[in-house]
């Protein structure tokens, strides 16, 4: 198992998110922003090598604005040396690599700008990716999108939408179960008709499920996951007291994170923590598997 945490290190005193406002937008910002977002990737990579933490997730903010008009700017080709740089450092330590684009993809939405704009986005991600020539096994994950009132015509068109998508963005798309609309039971009807991998995500089957256990919810999602895809993905996290329902916890619970262990065993995946406090909290979840694995000699 791999074990990591989304897209900020709050240790090291970097970002590799740093973006600007439209109005302000120039080359020479471009480029340099991008350029200290690779700096802080590469030394958020390093902090991760050395700390084993070999499954992160990269922010869509890498490169900004890549997927709005605005941008002219052949990003790929021009710091292509560096993204295949930092791409060779994950594949030298056998990392993960994911990214989850913002809430606002939505490819089942009924308005086309929409779609238009959510398949700009993907296009980026998948080619970010591709400059750092990672496999078919590092993710693009998304969510299924809105009902629009009509649970069944929005699954219809996303699987729609899915199947006509360029093959380079198909090869690293995944889904996930959400909070509040589409559960593990939908998003496994959708990978049963498309072929599309089944990201579990532990908080969103609390919050929103058919009162499937656990093990068996975790175990059905697996199985949509192809030898291409690599070792299925979960996202952990645990409920915030006293906030919204779905809402993720500042630090990770202990006693939560034992029980899930418990009854995730003997089944292999790799693990995201989506938890506030980042490397925090994946350091002290190294700590409590290798407690684990210690008793269990």
């Amino acid at each position: 198992m791999k074990i990591g945490y989304p897209c900020i290190n709050t240790s090291i005193g970097c970002t590799s998110n740093r973006t600007f406002r439209l109005k302000s937008y120039s080359e020479e910002k471009l480029r340099y922003k991008i350029r200290m977002n690779l700096k802080c990737l590469e030394e958020t990579l390093i902090y991760n090598q050395q700390h084993n933490l070999l499954f992160f997730r990269m922010g869509s903010g890498i490169i900004p604005f890549a997927s709005h008009p605005i941008c002219k700017v052949d990003w790929a080709d021009e710091f292509q040396k560096e993204l295949e740089s930092i791409g060779n450092f994950t594949k030298k330590y056998k990392f993960r690599i994911s990214m989850h684009p913002d809430q606002f993809v939505v490819i089942n939405s009924p308005d086309k700008s929409v779609v238009e704009r959510s398949i700009a986005e993907l296009e980026y991600h998948s080619k970010l990716m591709d400059t750092m020539k990672l496999d078919s096994t590092c993710k693009i994950q998304i969510h299924v999108g809105g009902k629009y009132g009509d649970i069944y015509s929005a699954m219809d068109r996303f699987m729609d939408r899915y199947s006509g998508l360029d093959e380079k963005i198909k090869k690293r798309l995944a889904i996930e179960n959400d909070d509040r609309l589409f559960s593990l039971r939908d998003c496994l009807h959708i990978s049963k008709r498309v072929k599309i991998p089944v990201i579990f995500d532990t908080l969103h089957h609390e919050c929103n499920n058919n009162n499937e256990p656990i093990g068996k919810a975790m175990e059905s999602a697996f199985k949509t996951w192809k030898r291409k895809d690599g070792i299925p993905m979960i996202d952990y996290s645990s409920q915030k007291k006293g906030a919204r329902k779905g809402s993720h916890t500042e630090s990770i619970d202990t006693k939560h994170f034992r029980d899930f262990l418990e009854k995730s065993r003997g089944l292999d995946f790799d693990l995201m923590l989506e938890i506030k406090d980042k490397e925090k909290s994946a350091l002290k979840a190294r700590k409590i598997m290798g407690s684990e694995r210690s008793a269990r000699v």
